[in-house]
């Protein structure tokens, strides 16, 4: 793989990167969803919808926007987003089934497909089985399983609601798996202090700081005052710069946690 990397053209390889970014960096906007774990235990169906810009190297290049249905303990994730990364229109669409797992205290993905339609076009579909630990992959057709001993595999969407957790229950440090299309890949995440910056349209917030190193390098900026949302994720890439941000959304599950948390529930 990294042999056909290096003999690609420029043109192609900043269209790999950014498809890559288009994923990793676009899809890390599902920490912007997750329920505490306070929240998961309140039966409950709620809907939140967003909408994103998403930027490439300081230049806007597309939208996505996601929906997420939550009922309880479990929730299905939709996102479409669509790009045109130099010249080439890329579109993206992932369903992801998660739930909350009693028995690792840990959000797990059930399953997710993935469809991405332009460049680097595949229909993959995978399935996760023992706690997370092993999961069939189907791209295609062309069918892998992967494995891991002690940390579960997630896809983007529900990594992304792990860190969230992990930041609300104050971990410093972490470690987390993605499930890639020919590949698991390792995580090492790192909080770190509290900053002020100023966000359209949010204004200036605090916020704080999870870097992520291994594979891909990322960070992603919670605001404590807008209970611990995303409202940015930079990828930070040799060739490219990718970064998202939050643009609007619509959320009724806020209202239904915060009226739960007033109640003692």
């Amino acid at each position: 793989m990294l042999t056909r990397y290096r003999n690609l053209s420029m043109s192609t390889k900043a269209c790999v990167m950014a498809t890559r970014i288009l994923i990793i960096v676009g899809l890390s906007s599902g920490l912007l969803h997750s329920n505490s774990v306070l929240a998961s235990d309140v039966e409950q169906k709620c809907q939140r919808s967003f909408d994103y810009s998403i930027y490439l190297s300081g230049l806007h290049m597309g939208e996505m926007t996601r929906t997420e249905n939550w009922q309880g303990k479990s929730a299905v994730i939709t996102s479409k987003s669509e790009a045109s990364i130099l010249g080439i229109g890329t579109q993206y669409q992932q369903r992801t089934e998660l739930s909350w797992s009693t028995d690792r205290n840990e959000w797990l993905t059930d399953n997710f497909h993935q469809q991405v339609t332009g460049f680097r076009s595949r229909d993959m579909r995978v399935t996760f089985d023992n706690h997370g630990l092993k999961s069939r992959v189907d791209i295609d057709g062309d069918i892998d399983n992967y494995a891991s001993k002690t940390i579960p595999l997630r896809d983007v969407d529900t990594l992304a609601i792990q860190i969230r957790e992990n930041v609300l229950r104050g971990r410093q440090q972490f470690a987390l798996i993605r499930q890639a299309s020919d590949a698991i890949e390792p995580y090492q995440f790192y909080v770190k202090d509290k900053l002020t910056a100023t966000i359209a349209p949010w204004g200036e917030i605090q916020l704080i700081p999870v870097e992520q190193t291994g594979a891909e390098e990322v960070t992603y900026f919670f605001a404590p005052s807008m209970n611990y949302q995303l409202v940015k994720a930079h990828y930070h890439g040799m060739i490219l710069q990718g970064i998202i941000e939050l643009d609007s959304y619509d959320d009724s599950c806020d209202t239904m946690t915060n009226s739960n948390l007033e109640l003692g529930i």
